[in-house]
């Protein structure tokens, strides 16, 4: 079964503390690293890097999307190392600061719902999987639009756990 997580490296400028503003580089450097690590398969070296991105991102608050993107990040390299019981708690700790901060019908949301469906689906949990890819299904085709590359993905992903029940 693919295992395809979504990672964002979101690096918008936002209004953020001096401190968060200090600590900008060197998120975006951890987090450059670790998606790097990510898109070679390097899952270990890259939850270093996002955790090592984390702590920076701590500086940036707790309702920052750059703290929720990051921790997305993170388990989305547990969910490659089966790691799950780890990813879990995390990814749904970022959709909720995303729903938050960015409304629940943002992509970024839709991203997140996403993830959590693909741990779900990689657990054999389908009953649970189904409605947070139908959900992320809705955002992204209002959001994106119907041809978009992510509703696309999102529209495997629901056929995958339609084919695997």
């Amino acid at each position: 079964m693919r295992r395809a997580l979504l990672l964002f490296a979101f690096t918008g400028a936002l209004l953020a503390p001096a401190s968060a503003i200090a600590g900008e580089a060197e998120w975006q450097a951890h987090v450059k690293l670790g998606m790097a690590a990510y898109q070679r398969g390097d899952y270990r070296n890259a939850s270093v890097s996002f955790a090592a991105a984390l702590k920076e991102a701590e500086a940036f608050g707790e309702t920052d999307p750059r703290f929720a993107t990051t921790i997305n990040n993170l388990a989305g390299t547990y969910v490659q190392q089966g790691r799950y019981a780890e990813a879990e708690p995390l990814h749904r700790r970022s959709l909720t600061i995303r729903e938050k901060a960015l409304g629940p019908d943002h992509p970024d949301v839709g991203t997140t719902l996403d993830n959590l469906a693909t741990l779900f689906l990689s657990q054999g949990r389908y009953a649970e999987a189904e409605p947070l890819s139908r959900r992320s299904l809705t955002i992204r085709e209002k959001a994106l639009g119907a041809e978009h590359p992510d509703v696309g993905g999102t529209l495997d992903r629901l056929a995958e756990l339609y084919q695997v029940q």
